[in-house]
C-alpha cells in the first residue's frame, strides 16, 4: 500500500466520500486478497491504479477497506478477489474478473460489454460492468420530500421507463426518448389521467443480456446492483449523469403530485445458475449472498431465474434495508413493490420462516416507516401467500382479485360469490388480519401477463417471438377473446371487446382497496397476444401514443372513474378504520334481478350490490351483468320511496359519451327497473335526504 492511502475505515459500506478523498469498503468472509481497481474509462483493458488491500493494516473482521487520497465523485472502479474456487464447498472466487461494487451508486458499461466474458475463464478487464463513485448528497431538491400520500387517496400506474416514450410517436426528442427525463417531459399526460402514483418497472442497473440469444431483456428484471440506477434509461451519460437525471424526474413527478414506487428484485440476481457470469456477490462472498443445494455447487432456485438470494443472511439483511434507505432518503422515493416477496420468507435452507428477520426488519426500521411496503405475495417455486404475507404494514397485489374479476367477466361458472368478496376488499382473504381496506392492492393485469386489450381480444398466448417456442409465460390467463382471436374488422366483436375493457376499468376503480393498472390499457395497449414480453425491446412493449387518439373513448371513460375515484371519503384511514369494521358499519345489500335475492349458485352470472356513502350522503347501485342476454334488474326505493330518484352515472354498454356521465349532467332513471345488456356494468346514484 502506498503511503498516501490510508487504512480507511469498515463502515459505511461501499465507496463514500469524504474531505480529500474517498473511502472504499467492501464484505468479503472468505477472501484470502482484495484489489481495488481504478479506472480511467469504463473500457480500460487495465487500471490506471491498482490498490492492493493489506489484510493486516485494511481489514477488520470481513470488511476489507480503505481510504484513496484525491480520488473524486465520478471515480470508475472495482474489485479483484482472490481466494479458493471450490464449487462443491460453495467458493466461487475467480481473480480474472472485475467485480462491482455491491454498494456502489453508479455502474457503467461499456460499449463492448460481454455477459459470456463475465462466464468465461478469461479475464475480462475491459468489457466488464464497473462501478462509479457518487457523492449521494451533491443535489439541489429544492425543498422536495416524498409525499406520504394516503393510500385511501391513492391510484398507481405500472410502468416501464423506456417503454413509456421510446415510441416513435411518443413526441419526445430522440436524445430523451425511452429515459427518466422522458417521463419527465409526459408528467402532464399522466396529471391529466389523474393517477396519483407511478409504480416504475426494475430501475436498478441490470445486465440487458440476460435472455436468449439475439434479444435483449426488457423488464429489467435481472439485477446487478441495488443502489445504482439503470445506464441505459438516463439520457445523460457521464457517469454521474443517471443519478441526477433520475432525482430531476422524481423532483418533477412530486411536483405533479405524483409518487413513485419502485418495482425491487431482492429475490435474485442476473449472475444466475452455476453456468452464469461473475459480476460482482459470486466472486466476493458467494456461499453468503445465495441459498445453495445441499450439492453446494448448485443454487437453489425458488425465483425461476437460476439463483435466489439469500435474503435473511445478515449481510444480505443489511445490504437490502441499506438499499430501501438509500432510495428513500437519497432518491426520495415514495414506495416499492417487491417482486416475489415471498422468496424474503425463506431461510437459507429455503424453508418458510415463521417470522423473517428481513421482513421485520424492512417494515420496523424508522426510516422506511410512512414508506408503501407491496409484496407480490408468491414465489417462482408453488409458495403462496396472498393474505398471509408476514407483517403489520404491507400491501398485496391481490392476484385473487385479478384471478376472480377475469372468471365473472368471461361468464366462469362458480365465480360470483368469489367475485363479490373482491369488490368490498376481499374480507374472505384479509378480515383476519384487521388490516385497512387498502391492504390489497387492486389490478386485473400488470406488465406479467396480457395486457387489458389482449386478456379480451385472446384465447390462447402467442409468444412465438421470445424464440422459446412458445412455451414460456403462463397459460392459465382466464381469458376470452369474445369470438376472435387476434385483431378484427367484426364492428360486433370489436364493440363488445370496449365493452369489457370498461368492465374491468369500473370494478377495479370502484372496488375496495387499492387500485391499479397497467401502463397503456387506459388507450388499450396490445402486445399481439405475447403474455411474456420480457424480452421484446421493440413496438411489441413500447406505448404507442397514437392509440390516446384512437380509443379516445376509453381514455376518457378512465379519465372521469379515476376522478370520481379520488373524491371518495379518506376519513376510515385516517381514523384507523379496519376492512372488518368499514363492513360491518356499511349501510349495504346484495341483489340478483329480484331486490335482496342475489344469486350465489355456480350458474349465476350476475349480482348487484347497493351501498350508502354516509358522509357524502349518497347512495350507489352497482348492477354487474355477466350473462350474455340482457337482464332486467329491480332498483331499491330511495328516500321517501321513490325509485325514480336513480340517476346513472355509468352504463358500459352505452357508446361513448353516454357510457359515463359527469355527475351534473347524469340522467334520471325512469323506471323501477334498470335494463343491465349482455355482459355490462351500470352504476346508478342517489342523493340522500338529510
Amino acid at each position: 500500500m502506498s503511503p498516501i492511502e490510508h487504512a480507511g475505515r469498515s463502515a459505511p459500506l461501499g465507496a463514500t466520500v469524504a474531505q480529500g478523498g474517498v473511502n472504499f469498503s467492501v464484505f468479503s468472509r472468505s477472501a484470502s486478497g482484495v484489489e481495488l481497481l481504478l479506472f480511467d474509462r469504463e473500457d480500460d483493458a487495465r487500471p490506471q491504479r491498482v490498490v492492493r488491500l493489506d489484510p493486516s493494516a485494511n481489514r477488520t473482521y470481513h470488511y476489507w477497506h480503505v481510504f484513496v487520497p484525491g480520488v473524486q465523485p465520478g471515480q470508475i472502479y472495482g474489485y479483484r478477489v482472490e481466494g479458493s474456487n471450490d464449487p462443491p464447498s460453495g467458493r466461487r472466487f475467480d481473480s480474472t474478473k472485475v467485480l462491482l461494487d455491491p454498494y456502489g451508486r453508479g455502474v457503467v458499461v461499456p460499449r463492448t460489454y460481454s455477459r459470456e466474458a463475465a462466464c468465461g475463464p478469461d479475464e475480462n478487464t475491459a468489457i466488464a460492468m464497473k462501478s462509479v463513485v457518487v457523492d449521494a448528497s451533491a443535489y439541489d431538491w429544492e425543498g422536495d420530500a416524498p409525499l406520504r400520500r394516503l393510500s385511501s387517496r391513492t391510484i398507481v400506474y405500472e410502468m416501464h421507463i423506456r417503454g413509456f416514450t421510446r415510441h416513435s410517436s411518443s413526441g419526445v426528442a430522440d436524445k430523451t426518448r425511452g429515459t427518466f427525463a422522458g417521463l419527465t417531459e409526459k408528467i402532464p399526460y399522466l396529471q391529466q389521467l389523474g393517477i396519483t402514483a407511478v409504480e416504475l418497472l426494475p430501475v436498478f442497473q441490470f445486465d440487458a443480456q440476460d435472455c436468449p440469444p439475439g434479444k435483449l431483456n426488457y423488464w429489467g428484471y435481472a439485477p446487478v446492483s441495488f443502489f445504482a440506477p439503470h445506464r441505459a434509461y438516463s439520457s445523460r451519460q457521464d457517469p454521474l449523469g443517471p443519478v441526477d437525471e433520475f432525482r430531476d424526474m422524481v423532483k418533477a413527478l412530486h411536483q405533479a403530485g405524483i409518487e413513485v414506487i419502485l418495482d425491487v428484485v431482492f429475490n435474485h440476481t442476473a449472475e444466475g445458475d452455476h453456468r452464469g457470469p461473475t459480476f460482482s456477490f459470486r466472486g466476493l462472498d458467494n456461499d453468503t449472498y445465495y441459498i445453495l443445494e445441499p450439492d453446494r455447487s448448485r443454487y437453489a432456485n425458488y425465483s425461476g431465474t437460476g439463483n435466489t438470494l439469500n435474503a435473511n443472511h445478515p449481510i444480505v439483511r443489511r445490504m437490502i434495508v441499506d438499499s430501501l434507505r438509500y432510495w428513500v432518503e437519497a432518491m426520495h422515493v415514495d414506495g416499492f413493490r417487491f417482486d416475489l416477496a415471498s422468496i424474503l420468507a425463506r431461510d437459507a435452507s429455503g424453508q418458510l420462516m415463521a417470522n423473517p428477520p428481513v421482513l421485520w426488519d424492512i417494515e420496523s426500521d424508522p426510516s422506511l416507516a410512512g414508506t408503501k411496503l407491496i409484496a407480490e405475495a408468491w414465489d417462482a417455486a408453488g409458495l403462496y401467500q396472498v393474505g398471509s404475507f408476514i407483517g403489520d404494514s404491507w400491501r398485496e397485489w391481490n392476484g385473487r382479485f385479478r384471478d376472480d374479476a377475469r372468471s365473472f367477466f368471461r361468464g366462469e361458472e362458480g365465480s360470483v360469490a368469489r367475485f363479490a368478496d373482491r369488490l368490498i376488499g376481499s374480507p374472505e382473504i384479509y378480515g383476519h388480519k384487521q388490516r385497512e381496506p387498502e391492504q390489497s392492492v387492486n389490478f386485473v393485469t400488470c406488465h406479467d401477463g396480457f395486457t387489458l386489450n389482449d386478456l379480451v381480444s385472446y384465447n390462447e398466448k402467442h409468444n412465438e417471438a421470445n424464440a422459446e417456442g412458445n412455451r414460456d409465460g403462463g397459460n392459465e390467463n382466464r381469458s376470452w377473446n369474445c369470438g376472435v382471436e387476434g385483431p378484427t374488422d367484426d364492428p360486433a366483436v370489436e364493440k363488445l371487446r370496449n365493452r369489457q375493457v370498461k368492465n374491468f376499468l369500473t370494478v377495479t376503480m370502484l372496488s375496495l382497496g387499492l387500485p391499479m393498472i397497467a401502463m397503456g390499457d387506459e388507450v388499450r395497449r396490445t402486445q399481439q397476444g405475447n403474455n411474456n414480453a420480457y424480452c421484446q425491446d421493440n413496438e411489441t412493449s413500447w406505448f404507442d401514443w397514437t392509440l390516446v387518439a384512437k380509443h379516445a373513448d376509453v381514455h376518457r371513460f378512465v379519465t372521469l372513474l379515476i376522478a370520481r375515484r379520488l373524491m371518495r371519503d379518506a376519513e376510515h384511514e385516517v381514523e384507523g378504520m379496519s376492512l372488518n369494521q368499514l363492513i360491518q358499519q356499511a349501510n349495504k345489500g346484495w341483489h340478483g334481478v329480484r331486490l335482496h335475492q342475489p344469486d350465489w349458485r355456480d350458474c349465476s352470472h350476475s349480482i348487484a350490490l347497493t351501498a350508502e356513502l354516509k358522509k357524502e350522503r349518497i347512495l350507489f347501485h352497482v348492477i354487474l351483468n355477466a350473462y350474455w342476454e340482457p337482464l332486467d334488474f329491480e332498483l331499491p326505493a330511495v328516500g321517501n320511496g321513490d325509485a325514480n330518484s336513480w340517476r346513472r352515472w355509468i352504463d358500459t354498454s352505452l357508446d361513448s359519451p353516454h357510457d359515463i356521465v359527469s355527475w351534473q349532467t347524469a340522467p334520471s332513471v325512469l323506471s323501477q327497473t334498470y335494463r343491465a345488456e349482455a355482459r355490462s356494468v351500470a352504476v346508478l346514484f342517489a342523493g340522500l335526504r338529510s
